[in-house]
């Protein structure tokens, strides 16, 4: 607790640190969502050229002049590298949940 003035009352100081745990917390909820919403326009805008975890094999194609754009790919919930790496995802117990 930097920063904060420590009291010698433990039920009093049991609150503040509770009350630091809840907004931890909620940070931590904000970011996953953050997170989540950015990997889905990720996993969405790079689904014909290729991406880090599937590889740029469309990528290539393209450039061949071929002028057919494939469908673009769905992804699934296994591609979601960077969401299921936090164990407090909500996506986590999801996937666990399919599987």
């Amino acid at each position: 607790m930097s920063g904060q003035r420590v009291t010698s009352n433990p039920h009093q100081t049991l609150n503040l640190l509770n009350a630091r745990k809840e907004q931890l917390q909620e940070e931590l909820r904000t970011v996953e969502k953050q997170l989540y919403d950015l990997e889905t326009t990720y996993l969405h805008d790079s689904s014909q050229c290729g991406n880090v975890l599937k590889g740029f094999e469309g990528f290539l194609s393209s450039m061949k002049g071929s002028g057919n754009l494939k469908r673009p790919r769905k992804f699934q919930p296994e591609d979601r590298l960077f969401s299921l790496s936090s164990v407090t995802s909500p996506v986590v117990s999801l996937f666990i949940a399919c599987n």
